[in-house]
C-alpha cells in the first residue's frame, strides 16, 4: 500500500510540475475564458442589471469551453516521450495513474480559471449569494470536466486533429455539469435554497471519480494495443 502510494504522489507531483512548466499551455485558456467573457458585454450592451443576471452563465459557458484547450495535454507528453507504454506496465495500476494524471490537470488548470471566473463574476456584478453559488458549484462540478476529459484525451492521444475531435466527443458529457452549476446561481439569485444543484454536482463528480479512471484507462490500453 505504501509503495503504491508513493508511486501515485509521485505521478501526481510529476504531472503538476510538468503542467506548471508548460506555461504557454496554462496561459492560453486563462487568456482565452478572459477575451470571450469580455466580449458579452458588447453584444449584450451595459445595462448592469441584465449582465449581473447572465453573468454567471456567461462564466460557467466560457470555463467549460476554456477547459477543452488543454485536455488534449493530459497524455500528450507521456505519449511522445514513450513513457506512456512504462506507465501501463507499472506496478501502480493503470485507472489510480489515470486518475492521477486528471487531479494534476483539474490543479493545474482548473483552479487558475476558477480564480479568474471569480473576479469575471464581480466584475459583471453579480451578488454576493449568486457568487457564492457560483464558486461552490464549480468546485464542485469542475473535476467532472478534468476526469470525463481525461477519457476522451485518451481516446485521441496520438491523433492528428485529436483536439477538435476531443471537443465534439466531451462537450455533450458535460451538459449535466453546466445545467445544475448555473441553476445554483440562478435559484441563489431568486433567494431559494441551491443545496440540491450542489448535492447534485457533488455526485457528478463523485460519479466521474469512481467510473473515469478505468473507462480511460481502458482506452489507453486499446491505443496502446
Amino acid at each position: 500500500m505504501s509503495a503504491a502510494f508513493t508511486a501515485l504522489s509521485a505521478v501526481l507531483i510529476k504531472d503538476c510540475r510538468r503542467l506548471l512548466r508548460r506555461r504557454g499551455q496554462l496561459i492560453q485558456p486563462l487568456l482565452f475564458f478572459t477575451l470571450v467573457s469580455a466580449l458579452f458585454p458588447f453584444a449584450l450592451g451595459s445595462e448592469g442589471a441584465l449582465l449581473q443576471r447572465v453573468g454567471p452563465a456567461i462564466v460557467w459557458v466560457c470555463l467549460l469551453l476554456a477547459t477543452t484547450l488543454g485536455l488534449e495535454d493530459i497524455f500528450r507528453a507521456d505519449w511522445e516521450d514513450g513513457s506512456l507504454e512504462q506507465l501501463a506496465l507499472a506496478t501502480l495500476p493503470l485507472p489510480l495513474t489515470c486518475a492521477a494524471k486528471a487531479f494534476a490537470h483539474w490543479v493545474a488548470c482548473l483552479l487558475p480559471l476558477i480564480a479568474m471566473a471569480a473576479l469575471s463574476a464581480l466584475a459583471y456584478g453579480v451578488g454576493a449569494a449568486e457568487r457564492n453559488a457560483l464558486l461552490w458549484s464549480l468546485v464542485l462540478g469542475t473535476p467532472v470536466f478534468s476526469l470525463v476529459g481525461s477519457i476522451g484525451s485518451a481516446l485521441t492521444v496520438g491523433l492528428r486533429g485529436g483536439a477538435l475531435l476531443l471537443a465534439l466527443l466531451i462537450l455533450p458529457l458535460y451538459i449535466p455539469v453546466l445545467i445544475f452549476g448555473a441553476g445554483a446561481t440562478r435559484n441563489a439569485a431568486l433567494a431559494l435554497p441551491v443545496g440540491g444543484e450542489l448535492h447534485f454536482l457533488a455526485g457528478l463528480s463523485v460519479l466521474a471519480a469512481t467510473l473515469a479512471p478505468f473507462a480511460a484507462a481502458a482506452s489507453l490500453r486499446a491505443r496502446l494495443s
